[in-house]
Formats: structure tokens, C-alpha cells, sequence
């Protein structure tokens, strides 16, 4: 939606749906066709019912005060040419107030055609513009005061009520346009929210596929090294190994389908999106099983259990993660997975390797193309993820000749919702 198709001061070729700031601050251009909604044809007759009305009462009261029958006529005509120029305060509202106040200096019934066109710049005109207009409003008041015959109390009492009205006028247009700046202010802000929310989901999405999918192409690559390493293997483990690149390439393209379906739910009926099941310490075991089975030589030592659902999906993240970096770069080297933690003291995991590729040296039983390429995005994300859980991450290569990938997140002695008791 582009900005002239939400303005309501009658732009050039766009319906009224919402005041955006060149309206509401009066800097939206004039001229034009003006196309009107519904909600504009109701103001607008309602506007030129209410200068039509008060011509009329000011007509009644000029035809008792007993007028030259020309000076009668000129009202009669500049009244009803006021009344029918009520129709171009949506075009020309400044220029309109303008010519009217003018005219309304000597003459009584353009002066209900007046206020109405002295409303509208209030509403629609910041007070660099609308100011002005209210000092020409209460310099021309003066004039018809003075000019047109009435007694010294009778001129007492009109500019008395023709300083209220105006003032009264003025700042019911003020208020009204501070209201519609809050309301848009107050939407604009809903709407960055919702879209920095939007955002940070995509954000979300991004690192858990970044971490599913480079966990499933790291077996892809194992496995297919492998095959490529020992041409000459049994049948039983080329079929083996066949099966798993098989099942895993099944499976990343599955995670791949989910995430880019979740990316293209954008109608408003779609916002809601179910999120996938999430890992938890529970799969952990499940997760270096897997690994096992794609050839990698892991050691786990897991001391801890019954951690929340997002502390153990972190963790989940952050083993697959250091996992997938040492069959990446490790040249085949045996993994080591510690963790350790319990309430109120947090969680704390180590996963550690010899070094291998990392550093140029490759391990005996790595063959010549089983390092695999990455962005190194994997140890940035994992930082960011325990950073943003309260915690913190470091990794690299140790005095003893291992890399290291440490992280500690809080775990609270109590969540929130158990019983205090």
C-alpha cells in the first residue's frame, strides 16, 4: 500500500483509508480530483449542511436589522456562492478559509461558509499554516465590527462572540488533529513491532535451519567421503552408507520444505504458523547415536536432566552445532561431550576433539576430500544463541592440543509457574 492511496485530504485519484503524516501534518499537496469514500461524503455533506445552516440564521437576523436592499443582495449571493464553495475545502481548504475571511470582514452570511473552511485548515494544516489563519480570522473581525451599523454594546457583544467562536473552533480543529497524530503514531508503532517481530522470526528460522541443515549435509558429506575413500568396501556398508546419505538428504529436504513454507505464510489468516517440534536434552543421545551411525567416534557424559524446554533445546543446538564442526574439520578425530549442570548453579557443556584440519594437520584415516567446506557462521550463531539465553560461549584450540567449544547457560533454581512451596 503506497502512501497516496491512505490519504484523507482528498489528494488527486485516491480514497480516504488512513491519515498519514503528510495529511496530518498539512503537508499533502492541493489540487486535483478529489475521489471521496463514504465516510468523505458524510463529512462533507454533514459540513456544508452546518454552513448552509448558519447562512440561514444569519439571514433571518439581517433581514430584521431592515438592510439596504443592495447591500441584501450582495450577501444573498456571496452567502449562497460560500455555501457551494464548502465542496472545495478538501482542494483548497487554506485558500478557501482565506478568500472567506476576507469577505466575511464587511459581509455577515459567507461567515458560517467561514468557520467551517477555518476548521478544516485547523484539522488538516500544521499551526505554521493554521496560525496564520487564525490571526487573519481575528483581524477581519475587527473590521465588520467597526464597518456595519450596530450600537457600542451591540459591537461589544459581537466581537465578543465572534472571538469565541473562533477561538473555540481553533482549538476543537487542534485537538481533533492531535488525536488523529496519536492514533497514527500509535499504529505506526504497532506496525513496527509487528514487522520487527516478523523479523526476528525469520532471524529464528534462519539459525535453526542453519544448524538442522548443515548437521544433515555434514552426514551427507561423511558418508559420501567415505564411499569415495573406500571404493572397494563390502556390499553391506556401501549399502549402509548409501541408506543414511539416502534418509538424510530425505530429511533436509524436509526441514528445507517446512522452513520455506513457514517464509511464505504472509496473509493475515496465516500470521499463527505451528512451530515444528523442538529438541530438547532428552534427543541429545538420540543426536550423537546418529552420529555414531554416520561413522563419528563420540564419548558422552551426560550428568544432568529435567532441563525446561528452551534451556534443552539450546543445548540441543549447541552439541549439533560443535558436532557438526568436528566432522567437518576434525579429520575423523574421536568427540568428547560433557555435560554438566543442575538448577540454580545453570548448564554447562563441553564438546572437544584433537585438532585436525584445522590447523593443516589431518588425522590418520581421513581421506584427501573429507573436509568440508563451511561459511564460519556455525561458532558466531552459537555465541549469539547462548548470549541471548543469558549465557556465554567460547571456543578454541587448548594447550593440550584440542579444540574446545565451552558454553554456559543460567538455569534458574526455579521457572516460572511451579509452586513456591
Amino acid at each position: 500500500m503506497n502512501v497516496t492511496e491512505l490519504r484523507g485530504d482528498g489528494a488527486p485519484g485516491h480514497e480516504y483509508r488512513w491519515a498519514l503524516p503528510s495529511v496530518l501534518l498539512g503537508d499533502g499537496s492541493a489540487g486535483g480530483r478529489v475521489r471521496r469514500s463514504t465516510r468523505d461524503w458524510i463529512v462533507d455533506i454533514a459540513m456544508f449542511l452546518l454552513a448552509a445552516g448558519l447562512t440561514f440564521l444569519s439571514l433571518i437576523e439581517l433581514r430584521q436589522q431592515n438592510q439596504p436592499q443592495p447591500l441584501m443582495a450582495v450577501e444573498q449571493v456571496t452567502g449562497a456562492l460560500s455555501c457551494v464553495a464548502v465542496w472545495l475545502r478538501r482542494r483548497w481548504p487554506v485558500q478557501l478559509a482565506v478568500v472567506t475571511a476576507l469577505l466575511s470582514s464587511y459581509l455577515e452570511l459567507p461567515g458560517g461558509t467561514s468557520v467551517v473552511a477555518f476548521f478544516t485548515v485547523a484539522v488538516h494544516r500544521p499551526f505554521r499554516i493554521s496560525g496564520p489563519v487564525a490571526v487573519l480570522n481575528f483581524v477581519t473581525l475587527a473590521p465588520y465590527v467597526i464597518l456595519r451599523p450596530q450600537t457600542e454594546l451591540d459591537r461589544t457583544w459581537a466581537a465578543a462572540l465572534g472571538v469565541a467562536i473562533l477561538l473555540t473552533v481553533f482549538a476543537w480543529g487542534v485537538v481533533i488533529r492531535a488525536r488523529r497524530q496519536l492514533v497514527w503514531s500509535l499504529r505506526q508503532r504497532a506496525d513496527s513491532a509487528a514487522e520487527e517481530a516478523k523479523r526476528l522470526e525469520r532471524e529464528r528460522i534462519a539459525r535453526e535451519m542453519h544448524d538442522v541443515l548443515a548437521h544433515r549435509i555434514s552426514i551427507l558429506s561423511l558418508h559420501a567421503g567415505a564411499l569415495e575413500f573406500r571404493p572397494d568396501a563390502p556390499a553391506g556398508e556401501i549399502s549402509r552408507a548409501a541408506g543414511a546419505i539416502r534418509s538424510n538428504a530425505h530429511l533436509a529436504l524436509q526441514d528445507l520444505r517446512e522452513v520455506i513454507g513457514v517464509l511464505r505464510h504472509s496473509a493475515p489468516e496465516d500470521d499463527v504458523v505451528p512451530d515444528r517440534p523442538q529438541p530438547t536434552m532428552a534427543d541429545v543421545p538420540a543426536l550423537v547415536e546418529e552420529c555414531r551411525h554416520a561413522g563419528m567416534r563420540v564419548r558422552l557424559d551426560l550428568r544432568a536432566s529435567d532441563a525446561p524446554e528452551g534451556l534443552g533445546r539450546n543445548l540441543y543446538r549447541i552439541i549439533q552445532e560443535a558436532l557438526t564442526n568436528a566432522r567437518k574439520h576434525g579429520g575423523g578425530a574421536p568427540v568428547t561431550v560433557t555435560v554438566r549442570g543442575e538448577r540454580g548453579d545453570g548448564l554447562s557443556v563441553e564438546v572437544g576433539n584433537p585438532l585436525g584440519t584445522r590447523h593443516g594437520a589431518r588425522l590418520p584415516g581421513a581421506g584427501a576430500g573429507s573436509r568440508i567446506p563451511g561459511a564460519g557462521a556455525g561458532l558466531i550463531g552459537l555465541k549469539e544463541r547462548a548470549e541471548l539465553a543469558g549465557g556465554r560461549l567460547e571456543h578454541g584450540a587448548t594447550p593440550e592440543g584440542n579444540f574446545v567449544v565451552r558454553a554456559w547457560l543460567p538455569w534458574p533454581a526455579k521457572t516460572t509457574g511451579e509452586d513456591d512451596a
